[in-house]
C-alpha cells in the first residue's frame, strides 16, 4: 500500500480515523485506514520506511461502504493475513504486528507497521475454480481474461490447473478491470510481468493445498505486490487469503453447476438486492443500515473462516 491522500466513496461511514500518537492519517480506503511515522524514530527503529495498516470493522459492497460495521471484522482480517504470511514462505511486507513491536495499544490486534512499498498498478488474481466474472466472460466467449478454456464448464467448475487474471486498480468506488497479461506486460514490463504471475500462481497453489486439508475450497484469491524499494525486491503487500480478498468454500458441500455458499459477505449482498432492503442498487443512493442478524450471520462466516483455516478460536 501507497497512498498519500484520505477518501472514501460516497454514502459511507461518516467517521473520523482514530488519532494515533507517532503516527500521522494519510489514507482511508474501504477497509483499511494508512498511518505513516509523525517522527524519525520510528523509520530509524525499523530501518527502513514504513506505514501503519490498520483495518477496520467496515465492509463494503457493490462499490458501497456501508452504514453498518462487522464487529470484529478488522482483526479477523488482519490476524488471518498475519498466519497466512507465515504459512507461504514468500518475500512480505510486514515488519511488526503487536504492541512490544511499535504497534499503538488502541489498534492492537488490528493493525501492521509495514515496509513502505512501490505499488504494482495491478490486481494479481488466481483462479483456481470458474465463478463470478470470469464464469460470466467464459460464457460469452469461452475465456477468462482471454485465455481459452475446455467447452463445457459450469459455475463452480474446478479448472485443470490455475491461472492468472489480473485486473487493473481501479479508483475507489469504481470497479476494477479486467486485463489480459499482454496488458500487464505493458504496464510493468515483461519481466515483472511474468514473476508477478509466477508468485501469484505459486501462492495460489499452497493456499489451495493448506485450505483443503482444512476442509475450505479456495477457489480464487487477489493479492498485491510492490517493488521494497530498499532492497528492488518484488514483495507481497496488503492483505493476503481472506474472505475479503479470496472466495471460500466449504469442500463438504461443494457441488459444480451452481453458486457455491461463501465465507464472506454474501449475507450482506444478498440482504441488500432483496426486496426486505428496499434498496435498489441501480440507483445513485447509499445503501441502507444492515439488520442486526445480518450483522451476526456476517461475523460468524468471517469467525469460521478465520478457525476452519488456522485450527485457532477467535476469541
Amino acid at each position: 500500500m501507497n497512498a498519500t491522500d484520505s477518501s472514501l466513496p460516497a454514502g459511507g461511514l461518516d467517521t473520523k480515523p482514530t488519532e494515533l500518537p507517532g503516527w500521522t492519517h494519510v489514507y482511508s480506503g474501504k477497509v483499511r485506514d494508512l498511518y505513516i511515522p509523525a517522527d524519525s524514530s520510528i523509520t530509524e527503529r525499523f530501518g527502513h520506511e514504513c506505514v501503519l495498516v490498520v483495518a477496520s470493522d467496515r465492509i463494503s459492497a457493490f462499490d458501497h461502504v456501508l452504514a453498518s460495521e462487522i464487529p470484529d471484522k478488522g482483526r479477523i482480517l488482519t490476524q488471518l493475513s498475519l498466519w497466512w504470511f507465515e504459512q507461504l514462505g514468500v518475500e512480505h511486507h510486514v515488519l511488526a504486528a503487536t504492541v512490544d513491536g511499535g504497534v499503538p495499544a488502541a489498534v492492537e490486534g488490528r493493525a501492521m507497521i509495514c515496509k513502505k512499498l512501490e505499488m504494482f498498478p495491478v490486481e494479481c488474481i488466481a483462479r483456481g475454480y470458474l465463478t463470478g466474472s470470469g464464469l460470466a466472460e467464459y460464457r460469452e466467449s469461452g475465456t477468462v481474461c482471454s485465455i481459452p478454456l475446455p467447452p463445457g464448464l459450469v459455475d463452480g467448475s474446478r479448472l485443470a490447473e490455475a491461472i492468472f487474471t489480473p485486473s487493473a486498480k481501479a479508483e475507489v468506488g469504481e470497479h476494477d478491470e479486467n486485463i489480459t497479461f499482454e496488458d500487464v506486460v505493458e504496464l510493468v514490463g515483461e519481466d515483472i510481468a511474468g514473476r508477478l504471475r509466477e508468485l501469484t500462481l505459486e501462492i495460489y497453489t499452497k493456499a489451495e493445498e493448506i485450505a483443503r486439508g482444512r476442509g475450505i475450497i479456495l477457489a480464487d484469491t487477489k493479492v498485491e505486490f510492490g517493488i521494497d524499494t530498499a532492497t528492488g525486491v518484488i514483495t507481497l503487500g496488503d492483505e493476503v487469503l481472506t474472505p475479503d480478498s479470496s472466495r471460500f468454500w466449504d469442500a463438504s458441500t461443494y457441488a459444480p453447476g451452481k453458486a457455491q455458499p461463501s465465507y464472506d459477505k454474501q449475507y450482506v449482498r444478498d440482504w441488500l438486492t432483496s426486496a426486505e432492503s428496499g434498496w435498489d442498487k441501480a440507483s445513485d443512493t447509499p445503501p441502507p443500515a444492515l439488520p442486526a442478524d445480518v450483522v451476526t450471520r456476517t461475523r460468524s462466516r468471517y469467525v469460521e473462516a478465520f478457525e476452519l483455516l488456522t485450527g485457532r478460536s477467535f476469541a
